[in-house]
């Protein structure tokens, strides 16, 4: 993966530069430099409109207690998109402008998840116990440590003095007794 980003880090700037002097040496530098300028001002103009509008369909999801996956996805590859058309250069702007295209996101949206699916791996960390976590509204097995009734309470850590034998309280099977 590394050596595909270090390529892609060298490459992308030499083609852009092959690019801008080629279509430079065909249309002129004012056309050129304007064509540049205006790809940024249509890019964020679609931008936005394509943001808000997959904002508003994840909204709707979420509203019918439904997850919005493909709008989180639709909405990783429009700030992919917003990106690379901000970015000065002819190839950037047109595959940031086919990000645009709602089944070039469908396409390679299914592309990557079946990379991730055939090679990535999943590492869910937490805190607490989770052997026995058999998810919401399901109960426990009664042997569980936490089955029960939740108890809430506060807790003062009392360090022990020079002398435990001074304290009333003493260690008798493992619980605290009065003396």
């Amino acid at each position: 993966m590394g050596l595909i980003l270090l390529t892609l880090f060298i490459a992308v700037p030499i083609i852009e530069f092959a690019l801008f002097i080629e279509i430079g040496g065909f249309l002129g530098l004012w056309p050129t430099l304007l064509i540049v300028v205006l790809t940024a001002l249509l890019g964020t103009i679609l931008l936005r409109a394509q943001g808000l509008a997959t904002i508003r369909r994840a909204e709707q999801h979420m509203a019918a207690g439904e997850l919005p996956v493909n709008e989180v996805v639709s909405g990783l590859f429009l700030l992919v998109a917003g990106s690379l058309l901000l970015t000065p250069g002819f190839m950037t702007d047109a595959i940031g402008f086919s990000l645009f295209v709602p089944s070039v996101r469908l396409w390679l949206g299914q592309k990557i998840l079946a990379y991730l699916m055939a090679r990535g791996t999943v590492h869910i960390a937490g805190f607490g116990d989770f052997e026995n976590f058999r998810g919401p509204g399901e109960p426990r097995s009664p042997n569980h440590p936490s089955y029960g009734p939740t108890i809430d309470g506060d807790f003062t850590e009392v360090k022990p003095g020079p002398s435990q034998d001074d304290s009333p309280w003493s260690q008798s099977n493992g619980s605290p007794r009065l003396k």
